[in-house]
């Protein structure tokens, strides 16, 4: 989505860490942010990736040392009100008193110089256009529904056409259907205006839905930063394996390419890669096949079925090792379901085996 011709701004964050009475909560955060890039912050709640949003929109400080630049200029000294940044928070934030034209309008009337009349009716509109509320403008926020209220805010954020657009947990109080249909809207809105985004959320679905980079937050720290495709496929430690989507972790140890694990009957191909001694491997469980023999197979582990859970297309099939482990499949919901209690075997390829974290496999 980022373009040469993105209206969007650069951004660039060093070494930017944050205190609270003593309490590190953000320690060296380094990120740089391509105009017209759309970038979320994922991780758990008190990662530290909301407390990076609100020193980036100018509600906090940062700890001596740390820097913030768009598009170059240093915001050191630029307060909240003066970055040109638009900001949208979970809980809407609207003006109850006004009509939704109103609100849009408000950040329009607080810009010094202000606007002509004209020139305030004409951006309101093509906002309104933009999120397709035109047929709400004269209605207040207690009139309209949980999805249109969050456009009204979205719109409000961009009439003033900001360079950068902060999005925090926009979604999180709407519906699943809801927040995937306004998920697409937020896609076509970023293609139509080009604008920077920084998008904060925990759901793993909609950071890889939404984002042209992920930045995945633990403790106060970056833990990787990658597309979608490079934190989902190659996850650069267990945390982001287990955090983004499920993940089958088996902890064993690497001799010689030669990957081994204390589970009766496991069997598992060459691993490369790998240092000799302690590994910890994945396989995702869309990777996975469900067998009732694992003769012949790359991998295979034998696994008792405990759960079948039928989600639509898929079937989520759960199943434990001969240590008590759970691990997990999906296949395809058109076959015969496995029976719980039956013994079976969880068999995948070689080429779907990544390593994830070396050292104290257990």
């Amino acid at each position: 989505m980022a373009t040469e011709t993105a209206k969007g701004a650069a951004l660039e964050l060093h070494d930017l860490g944050k205190s609270y009475g003593g309490l590190k909560v953000l320690a060296g955060v380094n990120l740089n942010v391509l105009p017209g890039e759309f970038v979320t912050f994922l991780g758990p709640s008190g990662s530290g990736k909301t407390t990076t949003l609100n020193l980036i929109a100018g509600f906090a400080d940062p700890d001596a040392g740390g820097r913030m630049e768009l598009d170059g200029r240093s915001l050191a000294a630029v307060p909240a009100h003066k970055r040109d940044i638009g900001v949208v928070f979970q809980n809407y934030a609207l003006f109850p008193h006004k009509t939704v034209r109103e609100n849009i309008a408000f950040p329009l009337k607080q810009r010094r110089p202000r606007p002509d009349a004209a020139t305030i009716a004409r951006k309101v509109d093509r906002v309104l256009s933009l999120v397709h509320l035109e047929a709400f403008a004269d209605r207040r926020p207690d009139q309209l529904s949980g999805g249109q209220q969050q456009r009204v805010a979205l719109a409000r954020a961009v009439v003033f056409e900001p360079k950068l657009l902060l999005l925090d947990e926009p979604l999180g109080a709407l519906d699943k259907r809801l927040r995937e249909s306004l998920q697409l809207e937020l896609r076509r809105i970023h293609r139509e205006l080009g604008v920077t985004i920084i998008f904060v959320t925990h759901d793993q679905d909609e950071a890889l839905t939404l984002s042209d980079r992920i930045v995945v937050f633990r403790e106060g720290a970056v833990e990787q930063i990658g597309t979608p495709a490079e934190l989902y496929d190659t996850p650069g430690s267990e945390f982001v394996a287990t955090f983004l989507g499920d993940s089958n972790i088996f902890a064993g140890t690497a001799t010689a390419n030669t990957f081994t694990q204390d589970v009766e009957g496991a069997r598992f191909a060459a691993l490369s890669g790998a240092a000799d001694g302690p590994v910890k491997i994945m396989v995702r469980p869309e990777n996975v096949t469900v067998s009732a023999d694992g003769e012949g197979a790359a991998n295979a582990v034998p696994i008792t079925i405990a759960d079948v859970v039928y989600s639509g297309a898929t079937l989520r099939v759960e199943g434990i090792d001969a240590r008590g482990k759970q691990l997990i499949a999906r296949t395809r919901a058109d076959g015969i379901a496995p029976t719980v209690g039956a013994k079976a075997w969880f068999c995948w390829e070689a080429c779907a085996t990544r390593i994830v974290a070396t050292g104290n496999a257990a």
